[in-house]
Order: C-alpha cells, then structure tokens, then sequence
C-alpha cells in the first residue's frame, strides 16, 4: 500500500496548553493544524483534566473537524503494590466512546482532583471499574500500568492486562510509540507478542506536545519552567524534537511495518462519535414552602417589597406615582415571566436578603440591574430606578433573549459566608467557583526563561523591569522590544538575550497555572459533575469548574458574581466606629443632598473617596463644582477614555459658560440633566423611542448595533430610525444628521444603571467623610494596612484636616488603627495600628494587645519581656517595633533599645521558662516587672538579680540615641513612610530662601503662575511607554504639608534616573500641563536637582556660635567627611560676656541639609546660613 493510499492517521494523544506548562500547542492551533494537514479528526489529552474539552469540540467541530475527547488519567498504584502512596501513579490514556463515556470521564477526572491526595490528580483501580463504560482505554506506553510492569519485569503485567480486558471488553488497544527513545523498542517487543496473544488490537500514537521540530527548544524550556530546574539540570525529565504534531504522512512512514497500528487511530476517532453536551442555562428549582410557583412567588414578594419601598419615600409618593410605581413592577413581573427568569430573580434575592440578614454589606448595585424596579422591591438593588430614569429593558430586553446577569458586590471580608450560605443552601455537590488560567506574560516569561537559560537574576530583573506593567492593557514582550531602544540594542550584542527574546515570544502567551476566578459562582440543579468536570484549587476548600468563565454557560451553568468590594468594607468599619457615639447611625438613611457633602467635593477634597479620589478626576470636581448628585452619576460615566472629552462643555454649561444644544427639541426631557451631552445608553434607547417610535427593547439592539458598528445591521436600523423619525415630521435629511450624531455618542456612552450605583457608593464615602472624617479615615487606614504608599496619602489627609495621627504605642495602639478621644479635651485622633508595622506579623500583636488588656499598660521592658513571649515575636518584631517607635513611652532612645533586643529576648525567655517549670531560675526568681531596665551596660548577662530581693531585673548597654535623620530613616523602613517628622524638615530654610511652594498649600490653594517650584522626598517612580514608544513616568513626592504627583517625561527622566530613587530629596520646576486651567494641577517636571545640589548652589556656608566650647567635638565630627564642597564654615566662640572669638575653617565643605540640621541640633549651637 502506498503512503498517499494510506488511511489517515488520526492524532489520539495530544497535549494542548491546558497541560499546564507541558503541552505548548493552544487550542485554535491544535484545530488548525489538524485542519490544514486534511486529517479527518484530532483528540485531546490534556494531563488528568478536561480544561479544554468543550472549547476543543466546539472549536474542531466549527473547522469541519471531529474532535475525540479524552485525558490522561492518573492511576494510583494497588495497596499492596511496592511504592504505594508514595510513587507517582500511572498514566492511563482514556477516550470518551459516547455520552456515557464522557460523564464518566469526567466524573473520574473530577474525582482525581477532589479526592487525590498526591501532587497530581490521580483515582484508585476501583474508581476506575466503577466509570469504565463508555470509555476506550489505551495502555501500553511508558509510564502507563502496563508499561510500568513490563518496564520492571513484574509478574502482574498478565495479570493487569486481563484485568484491563475484562474492564475494558472490546475497548482496550494496546499502545505503542516510537520518538526514538531505547525503552520504546523494549517495550515494543514485549507488547506486540502480547498483542498476539490476547487477541488486542494495536495502535500507533505521537505524544505531540508542540506543534513543529521547530518548537523544541522552547518546549524544553517550558518543561524547566515547570520543574523549576535550568537548561543544564542533568536528572530534568525530556522529550525529543519527534514529540511534534507529525503529519499522517509522517506517521505512515514511521509505522510501515505495522500499517494496522495507524489504521486503528481512524478506526478508534470512528467510535468517538461523541460530542459534549451544549445546554440551555440550567436553574435549580425555587422553594419557599408556599406551595406556589416560582412566577407567583417572585410577583407576592416583589409587590410586597414595592409597598415597602413605596412606604419609606420621602416625601411620600401621591397616588399617581404610586400607581406609576405599580405598573412599571407588572411590566417588569410580566417580562421576567415570558422569559423564564423569575428562579434566577428569586434565587439572587434569596442569597442577598440572607446577607443583609447576617449585618453583611451589599452594594447598591452594579451593572445594567440597578435598573430593575423588581430587583430594587426585592432588595437585591438599593437604587430606586424611577427617580434616575433608569431603564429595565437596558437589563433584561424582551426582545433579545439572554440570561440576566446580576454582579453583586459585597463587603470583602464577608463575601465567603454568602458562598458558603449558598453552598449549604442549594448542595455542596451543586454549587462551584469557576476556574481561571495564569498566563506566561511579558515579564513573567522573561524571568523565567533567564532562570533557565542559566542567566544571572540581576540581568533577567532588569530586563523585565523594562517591560512596561500595565495589568488593563498588557503589553507584549515583541510591543516592548520594538518601543525600546535598550531592549533592542541588549538583544542585538548579546547573543544570550537574543535567545531569550526569541524563546519568551514563542513561549508567551500559554498557560502557567491554574487558579479559581475572583468572583464567579456557579449554582446548579443536580451534581455538577454530570455538566462539567470539576478542579480543585489547592488554595480553597471549595470545587471549581474545569471550564472557565467562557465556556461554562454553554455547558448548562449560570454564573453569579459575587465580588468583594473593599469601599464596603470601608464603610461598613467607619459605621461600626461611628456607632459607639452615635448608635442609630444607618448609612442608607442619608439624604442625597447634603451642602456639606458638595461643598467638600468642589473643593477636591476626595481622598479615599469611592471612584472621585485620582488626580485627573479631582482637578475635575475643582472646575465641577458638583451640587446635586446626577452630577455626580455624570462625573462617573465621563470619567473614561474618549468620554472624558466632553466634560469641559459639561461643566462649561452647568456653569451658563456655553449654551446648552438640543439636537432636536423632543431630546430637552432626555439630555437636560445633562446639559445637552448624551452621556447615557439610556439616554440613547429613550432618543430612539422619542425620534423614531422605538420600543425600548428595540432601542436596545439599535444601541448594541451602533455599539458593534456592523454596517449590514447599521444599515437596517438607519432605515428604521429614518422611517420612524418621519413619523414625528423630522425630515429625512435631519433625521440622519441625528442618527449620525447618536451613533457617535452610542460609541462610548456609559450604562447609567452602573454609573448611578456606584456614584450612590461614592456620594456614601464622601457623607462620611464630610461628616465623620476621623472614623472614615480611620477606617480607610484599616483596609489598607498593607499598602503604605496609601496610608501616606492618608496620613497627609489627616494632617490637612488638623486631625493627629498618634505613632504606634505598645500601651495604646490595638493591632487595627483606631479613634481616641482625648478625655479632657474631647478631640478625636487616629492611632496608629500594631499590624501596619512591617514585619510584625498579625498573631504576635494580637497576643501582645490581648495581655495588655487583660493585665493592664506595660509597666516598663521587663515588665514587657515577663508577660509577653519574647521568643514567638521574634527579634525582627522586635527591632521594628522599637523603630517605628512603639516603645517610645517606655523609653525613648530608640538607638539603646535596638542593641539590646537580643537581651531583651533571652530575659523574656528566661522569665517564661521559668514560669513553665515553677523552678527557681537563673535570675534568682519571678520578675517583679517593675524596674525601666536601663542598667550599665557594662557586662554581658541579659539580667542580674536584685540583691535587695532576689528579683530579676534586665541589665542593658548604653548608647547615644540615633541622630534624627538616622532616625526617621529607620522609622520609615518600618512603617513605610514618615510619621513623626520629615527628612525635609532639614531643608525649611533652603526652602523658604528658594520660594518654594509647600505642596499643601499647592493643593489647597492653586499653583502660582503657570510654573510651580515644589520639593519633596521620592515616593514612588512608576514608568510607562506612550503610544509613540517613548518613556515617561509619574512620579511622587511628599513634603511635611502634603504629597503630589507630576509626570515626567523622556528626555527629563533619562537625565534624571538617579536623581528619581524612592528616598531622594529633589527640587522640581513644573508647568501646568496644556489646556490647564485655575485649579489644574496636571503638573509636567521642566527641571529637577537634588536639594542638596540646590542647597551648595545658594549658600555661601555656615556660620556657627557657639555658648560652649564643648559644642566643638559634636560638630567636627559631623563635618568631617564633608569635605570637598563650596561651603565656608565659620566658628564664633563666646569667651566671655563681652567677647567674643571668630575663626574660619581652611577646608570648605558640602553641607546637606540633613547635615546643616544635625549641626544645628547640637546643644549650645546656633547655625545661620549666610
């Protein structure tokens, strides 16, 4: 038989990229391939899982091509085979034959993953017996039960093989392969007698993992990847460059002597005859115990909820609009019913109703179901949608059939108790998170195909570090390459990274890991696992689904989002500490339009505030000047890309500064609220239904279609819109000026259901703010304990507002920041929390808070180191502590409580080993805990006893406490910002000589001319690439008033690296960016120094008086060293009252300004510059 009269071979063992980081061939490709090479089927075989399964039949299927669905599934050895429980299990390669077959297979994959115990997924022989049928087995390869047998020469290969032909009756083959590995030919030689023997069939696989011979080297470097191993690693598990998606060209010369081997894969593809299962979205059924159906039990509750909704309007409703109210619920009840959906609205109120019950946070609502009136009855939304003209059909459209899709936000650190209640609800087997696949992005590709080509890390860092991160908008190694010139001069001289460059583009874009999606739920109405496989998450305790958010509804789930919104939380936290003065306070029961609230908006007083806190949307509600909360809904929907244009002409008519334009008399009640400008897609739906005779539900499609500018659709509607509009006496050359114009605006409008949800959320944080600023604050600190660069804006916000933010204290702060009030006084203050110290670890400042109030305020060190266990804080917990001065009511030299933690510690653990063995200890007995401990210092023991009493007490070494610049830099790398004081405090008169404005005032007040002059400590240097390719960065700088961003771009950063490392002092000269105007802070950096350069420029030196000459040792020895500069020093010594004695120093020095203050600091030292 000639190779072109062959029969075609059919690939049956394929590894796609949903073998994590071992298969290197996507889905789409592996469908391509099969289909541009005319094979008549493919298979996949992803390791121990059905990640791809339904995208693969779906997408072979669309291509002409029949897809055969199988996995490789682990086997567990037999309990009484050698290496059991401990050995990696086998490799078994099954195939779905019909319907029956695939629920069993993924029954088994799913059980792998539930149930298994070791680092892969893997179900026991039994397990397999119990879901065999249906399923056509292939055993015989290495690292299958068969081959592992015939490999190790066991005496129960004949034994297993009958076992698996029992199993298995007319659906076992026996597999070989030849990559041109040695123990495939052993293993050849044994299985074709056995073949023979046992009447088996054989068949011929490739275990194609990457698509062509010219992919090796990448996959090699993957599978490293996965091993964690380098290029060079000698014991690293191969393949071969023949591990390639082979041609049946290639296959039938590889297999001419056993032509039947390739004959059996189309003879096997031909009895796959299966496909999965596409559903339509599948519910549980709803049961509230009436007895009624589920359409009249949503109708009882959601009029019930309108009354009570109605009952609570202030100023009450007359009856007109409650009868306007009641109609909008029977339109809405009516549409839910004809499209099947009242399960889905019950459920969602179900789960949502529990969680109010349980003092849980629900957002108001989010997306397109803010405006449902039946959602809002039933408390799933808290936005009435009459008041804001939102529209239902925008949400559920009666003439576009799709599910609804309620996204619920809840307070985040309770979102898992509605998961749970939900699972306990509904069934544990019925109810699963939605899996999520980690790719090998630009930088992450970058580091790991270095580590495996053996490059340094500081080499790979610092490439990767010129990849642009922008997590929104990823961008791709080849996108970076191509818009930087040191990437591309890198991969031309260095041979190496050229290789890295070309492996890591091969190599991107392909699945790493496998984790579960942040917010997707899926309820269903029997075992999920008769609809999908299921995963498990090594990191919850809770299934996922094999399929991801894509596939998953086609495969018969709904999805419910249940996302954890942190500004919840946030207010969830300011009302628990606003309650303790004020306990009916109910953040629901504010009113809309409060001066106050709008007063602190229009002054651009938004941090921390919900959506309105950035720097742009700032300088916007500085020129708003909101007043009413549609604005607010506005700022929201327009503060987006491409949007953002129109809100000059927002506010400059709000402001009478521009006429307000109708383009047609019939839009004024639409756009008047605002100002003309169609904002809104509903805005867009009701001018369709206003002009042209829409309905709603047809406004709709003609939004989507403008949306999707499909021109055959676009033109249709056009039509439609002409035909309608001439209806109203709008001629047709008018009607498509407007149709044109709406069309533009329908290209970016924003969903006004959305945009009013989340500004109730942001008008919420601003109440609190505005009237509660202590609690909010505080409050905001809490959630964002971690994240320093937040909690310096924060500390900032205080210290504007004239409120304290008081340093840490062992005997004051609790692990979380709190409100103090000061008892005499009654002023509120922040304090600082224990647990927002780094490295200090959330059990060890429990532990310590906790003895604290049970034992009362720490009475000095030993009393310290006797009640709390100094061994489990550990020494690092301790230096932090002490540097971010917790300790400093008990002792304020901070420098001599440093050195002596290691004393401290041993005391404490002698104190407790004492106390656990009731013995006398080596310090003669119990700690009295009364003394400070500050000792002599002049031996070694970390304690002595009292001779007086026999107590312990704690002896220390003495030290001079660290100079303040020493100071503040240790309490910054311990808190992570400035806390007590400001290494630009150094500086103020450098400052004041140098007009420079402080950025508080900046902030509060407005810049001074079109170039400010500001200073200020690098805070955070984030780079990005422009749409040109040239680098720029926005940087941040704090001074002791406040901090500010600008924007820095090429040719000022690249002479500015240096001088932009996070801790410099700088001086910068901005511009207002273009089109600025007053209270525009967009600032551009034309010019930037480090102070102390700006300092030798403008100081001639110091002169010194001195009352004493012994002030003369503290300051040579701060000058020595110095060295090398322009600055004189002169020395005037009072020799008496009337005299006194001047002396210039020969060496001229550099002074910095830390310096200069440490001088001036010295006692009896006066220093002015001159």
């Amino acid at each position: 038989m000639s190779l072109e009269s062959a029969p075609p071979f059919v690939h049956l063992r394929v590894k796609s990229a949903y073998s994590l980081a071992d298969g290197a061939i996507p889905v789409k490709g592996l469908v391509k391939l099969a289909a541009g090479l005319d094979m008549p089927a493919v298979a996949l075989t992803d390791q121990g899982n059905l990640f791809g399964a339904l995208e693969f039949a779906v997408t072979a299927a669309d291509a002409g091509l029949q897809p055969v669905v199988g996995a490789v599934l682990g086997l567990n050895r037999a309990s009484d085979e050698p290496g059991a429980g401990t050995a990696d299990p086998d490799r078994l390669l099954l195939l779905a034959q019909d319907h029956t077959g695939y629920e069993n297979l993924m029954a088994l994959v799913s059980k792998g993953f539930l149930e298994g115990e070791g680092i892969e997924p893997a179900v026991g022989f039994a397990h397999l017996s119990a879901r065999a049928d249906g399923l056509i087995a292939l055993d015989g390869v290495k690292g299958s039960p068969l081959g592992r047998h015939l490999m190790d020469g066991s005496s129960r290969a004949a034994a297993h093989l009958e076992a698996m032909q029992s199993l298995f009756d007319g659906r076992l083959y026996l597999e070989i392969q030849r990559h041109g590995q040695p123990h495939e030919r052993a293993l050849e030689a044994r299985l074709l007698p056995l073949a023979a023997e046992h009447g088996l069939p054989i068949v011929a696989t490739n275990d194609a993992h990457f698509a062509g011979k010219d992919q090796f080297d990448a996959h090699e470097v993957l599978s490293c990847i996965a091993q964690g191993v380098t290029l060079a690693h000698r014991d690293r598990h191969r393949l071969t460059p023949e591990h390639y998606f082979k041609t049946s060209q290639d296959m039938a010369r590889l297999f001419a002597d056993l032509p039947e081997a390739v004959e059996n894969t189309w003879k096997i593809a031909r009895r796959c005859a299966v496909m999965p299962r596409l559903h339509p979205p599948i519910l549980p059924a709803f049961d509230d115990g009436s007895g009624q159906a589920e359409t009249e039990v949503l109708a009882r509750m959601a009029r019930e909820g309108l009354e009570a909704r109605l009952q609570a309007l202030e100023p009450a409703a007359d009856a007109a609009l409650e009868q306007t109210y009641r109609d909008r619920l029977d339109f809405e009840l009516g549409v839910i019913e004809q499209m099947g959906f009242p399960g889905y609205f019950l459920i969602v109120a179900d789960f949502i109703q529990w969680a109010k019950g349980q003092g849980i946070p629900v957002g108001p609502g989010r997306g397109s179901g803010a405006g449902s009136l039946v959602a809002y009855s039933l408390t799933i939304t808290d936005i009435d949608p009459l008041p804001f003209n939102l529209l239902f059909e925008r949400f559920l459209n009666p003439e576009r059939v799709s599910m609804p899709d309620f996204d619920i936000d809840f307070c985040q650190d309770r979102r898992d108790e509605v998961i749970a209640y939900v699972r306990d609800n509904y069934g544990s087997d019925r109810v699963a998170q939605i899996i999520t696949f980690g790719k090998l992005q630009a930088r992450a590709v970058v580091r790991d195909v270095g580590r495996v080509l053996g490059m340094p890390y500081g080499q790979t860092d610092r490439i990767a570090k010129l990849i642009p991160n922008n997590p929104a908008a990823p961008t791709t190694l080849a996108e970076a390459i191509a818009g930087d010139e040191q990437l591309q001069k890198m991969g031309r001289t260095e041979e190496i990274v050229a290789k890295l460059f070309d492996i890591g583009q091969r190599l991107e874009g392909l699945f790493r890991n496998a984790s579960t999606h942040a917010a997707g739920v899926v309820i269903g109405d029997r075992d999920l696992t008769k609809l999908v496989p299921l995963y498990k998450d090594p990191r919850s305790d809770m299934p996922a689904t094999q399929f991801n958010m894509k596939w998953v509804e086609p495969a018969g789930l709904v999805k419910f989002d249940f996302l954890g919104l942190k500004t919840l939380t946030v207010i969830a936290e300011a009302e628990r500490l606003i309650r303790r003065f004020q306990p009916d306070f109910n953040i629901n029961r504010i009113p809309l339009d409060d001066p106050k609230v709008f007063e602190m908006l229009s002054r651009a007083e938004s941090v921390g505030i919900f959506q309105l806190e950035s720097t742009g949307m700032r300088d916007v509600l500085r020129k708003l000047r909101p007043d009413r909360f549609e604005d607010i809904i506005a700022v929201v929907a327009l503060y987006r890309p491409g949007p953002m244009e129109n809100i000059p002409t927002y506010i400059s008519r709000k402001h009478g500064e521009e006429k307000v334009h109708y383009l047609h008399p019939l839009l004024e009640p639409i756009v008047s609220e605002t100002y003309g400008i169609m904002i809104y897609q509903e805005q867009v739906m009701q001018a369709a239904q206003a002009l042209a005779g829409y309905s709603l539900g047809g406004a709709d499609l003609l939004r989507r279609a403008m949306g999707k500018k499909l021109k055959s659709e676009m033109d249709k509607q056009k039509a439609s819109f002409i035909d309608g509009a001439a209806a109203n006496d709008i001629k047709e050359a008018k009607a498509l000026e407007i149709f044109t114009q709406i069309e533009a605006f329908a290209g970016y409008g924003f969903n006004k259901s959305h945009a009013a949800a989340y500004a109730l959320v942001s008008y919420q944080t601003a109440y609190l703010k505005a009237h509660f600023a202590e609690e909010f604050l505080c409050a905001s600190m809490i959630l964002d304990a971690g994240n320093t660069d937040k909690l310096a804006v924060f500390k900032s916000d205080l210290e504007r507002l004239k409120i304290p933010l008081l340093p840490p204290d062992i005997n004051a702060s609790k692990p979380i920041f709190d409100v103090e009030t000061d008892p005499e006084t009654g002023r509120k203050a922040v304090r600082y929390a224990l647990n927002a110290i780094k490295n200090v670890g959330g059990a060890a400042m429990e532990q310590l808070v906790a003895e604290r109030e049970q034992g009362g305020p720490f009475k000095g060190l030993e009393d310290f180191a006797a009640r709390v266990d100094t061994r489990a804080a550990g020494k690092r917990v301790m230096e932090n502590l002490i540097a971010a001065g917790a300790f400093d009511r008990i002792d304020e030299n901070r420098a001599r409580l440093f050195i002596n933690v290691d004393r401290l510690t041993r005391f404490g653990i002698a104190l407790t080993e004492e106390r656990n063995s009731a013995q006398t200890s080596l310090f003669g007995g119990p700690a009295n805990g009364t003394g400070n401990g500050t000792g002599n210092g002049n031996g070694d023991a970390s304690g002595s006893r009292d001779g007086g009493n026999g107590a312990a007490t704690l002896q220390m070494l003495d030290a001079e406490d660290w100079p303040l610049q020493e100071r503040l830099k240790r309490e910054f790398d311990a808190i992570g910002f400035y806390l007590t004081a400001h290494p630009l405090d150094a500086y103020a008169d450098a400052l004041e000589k140098n007009r420079v404005q402080p950025i508080g005032e900046l902030l509060t007040s407005g810049p001074k001319g079109n170039r400010v002059r500001i200073a200020g400590v690098v805070g955070a240097r984030n780079e990005r690439r422009s749409a040109n390719g040239n680098r720029f960065a926005w940087i941040t700088i704090s001074d002791t008033t406040g901090s500010i961003e600008f924007v820095c771009f090429s040719e000022i950063l690249m002479a500015n690296r240096d001088n932009l490392e996070v801790g410099t002092p700088i001086f910068v000269e901005a511009d207002r960016g273009k089109g600025a105007s007053d209270g525009d802070l967009r600032l551009s950096a034309a010019k930037i120094e480090q102070l102390d350069t700006l300092i030798a420029k403008g100081s001639a030196g110091l002169r010194l008086f001195l009352s004493s000459p012994e002030s003369l040792a503290p300051v040579s020895a701060l000058i020595d060293g110095c060295s090398g500069g322009n600055d004189r020093v002169h020395i005037v010594i009072e020799i008496d009252e009337d005299r006194e004695a001047e002396v210039v120093l020969n060496t001229r020095y550099r002074l910095s300004g830390p310096v200069r203050a440490a001088i001036k600091s010295v006692p009896g030292v006066e220093a002015v510059d001159f």
